[in-house]
């Protein structure tokens, strides 16, 4: 087991130390690591290390000018990524809505290094039924300067179904600096670096031949199953996927959250129970060929 004793995460970042095994979670566009807490505590029970950074430019708030660039999100992603390895033996990768595309593209990097894959409502194309058909124009956009004179508001309601939960959420997101912002708000230059990112990685799909669990409501209002479908048909491994039919986009917070957790835990028992499998498997080969050399 690999351990850094210093480690220093950026202010406002999930981060529970556990053992050998880490998962790095990737939050939603203009959302936070606390969208992904309830998944991370259920991990962290299992004894796991769990990271859930703060992305700038991604992270709400920590871009108000919209000059981060897809590039400068991914970075922040390889190097959070980075630091787990370096104290974990194995990694097992997630992340939510524009989250899960940055999780796909080190999927396709640096898969040889990764154990499994985890989408919560992975959106490629903004389409759900919430979201205003006037978006498509915004693709006609082809350069970020043009880009930032539009702003976005998410639509009502939020991706969260559960009004009562909606109103915490939306509370527990702005913050103990209860920050005056309207956190609905897209700026059109993160819009535009998003549909970026989407491009650049949809031709690696392919590459990604990963052990994948995918999560997606069947009447997401941000991001249609559609979605799920399409990387169910491109991705190259194995892909497990749970249609959940009382919960909107934020799955890990909606009425489901619990299933999502449970199946979450399950299926990173299954992937370090396989590994463990395979290691025994080698090490008995190994030792045959060790027997046999000697005769």
């Amino acid at each position: 087991m690999k351990i850094k004793e210093q480690f220093q995460c950026p202010r406002g970042s999930v981060f529970i130390r556990g053992g050998s095994t880490g998962v790095l979670l990737v939050h939603s566009l203009g959302g936070s690591p606390l969208e992904m807490k309830s998944v991370a505590h259920a991990l962290s029970r299992k004894g796991l290390t769990v990271y859930c950074p703060v992305v700038p430019g991604l992270t709400f708030g920590t871009d108000v000018s919209g000059l981060s660039t897809w590039q400068d999100w991914y970075a922040s992603v390889s190097k959070a990524f980075d630091d787990l390895k370096g104290m974990c033996d194995n990694v097992i990768i997630g992340g939510a809505s524009a989250g899960s595309i940055l999780a796909l593209r080190l999927a396709a990097y640096r898969q040889d290094q990764i154990s499994g894959l985890m989408l919560y409502a992975p959106t490629l194309s903004v389409n759900g039924w919430a979201i205003p058909k006037i978006i498509r124009l915004f693709h006609l956009v082809t350069d970020k300067w043009t880009a930032r004179l539009f702003k976005f508001r998410t639509p009502a309601p939020y991706g969260i179904k559960d009004e009562r939960i909606r109103n915490f959420a939306l509370e527990a997101m702005r913050g103990s600096d209860n920050l005056p912002a309207d956190i609905t708000m897209r700026g059109g230059g993160t819009v535009y670096e998003f549909f970026s990112l989407v491009r650049n990685v949809r031709p690696m799909l392919r590459l990604v031949k990963l052990h994948t669990l995918i999560f997606h409501p069947r009447h997401d209002d941000q991001s249609d199953i559609k979605n799920t479908m399409a990387l169910q048909r491109k991705l190259g491994g194995m892909v497990e996927v749970s249609v959940l039919d009382d919960s909107y986009h934020l799955v890990m917070l909606d009425r489901q959250r619990g299933y999502v957790v449970d199946r979450t835990v399950e299926f990173v028992d299954r992937i370090l129970a396989a590994q463990a499998q395979n290691a025994g498997r080698k090490d008995v080969a190994s030792s045959s060929k060790q027997l046999g050399a000697a005769e």
